[in-house]
């Protein structure tokens, strides 16, 4: 469900710009930094390299097995 929130000017600014940097638009990128800030919350030990990883990880999980033919 998609939701309307009201954002500082700042922060779309600066999620527009590291979005396009990873080819990501502005609601996939803020949706990114939602996704690694709850994981670095629940895991305060871990380094950013790792919590990537597991974002990673979990998105290749719902992939489909690639079958070589």
């Amino acid at each position: 469900m998609a939701v309307n929130v009201k954002l500082s000017e700042e922060l779309v600014l600066e999620a527009k710009r590291h979005g396009a940097l990873e080819h990501r638009s502005l609601p996939k990128q803020i949706e990114y930094w939602s996704q690694m800030g709850r994981i670095a919350e629940q895991n305060p030990d871990l380094p950013f390299s790792m919590l990537k990883d597991i974002l990673i990880a979990c998105a290749e999980r719902d992939l489909e097995e690639y079958r070589f033919d």
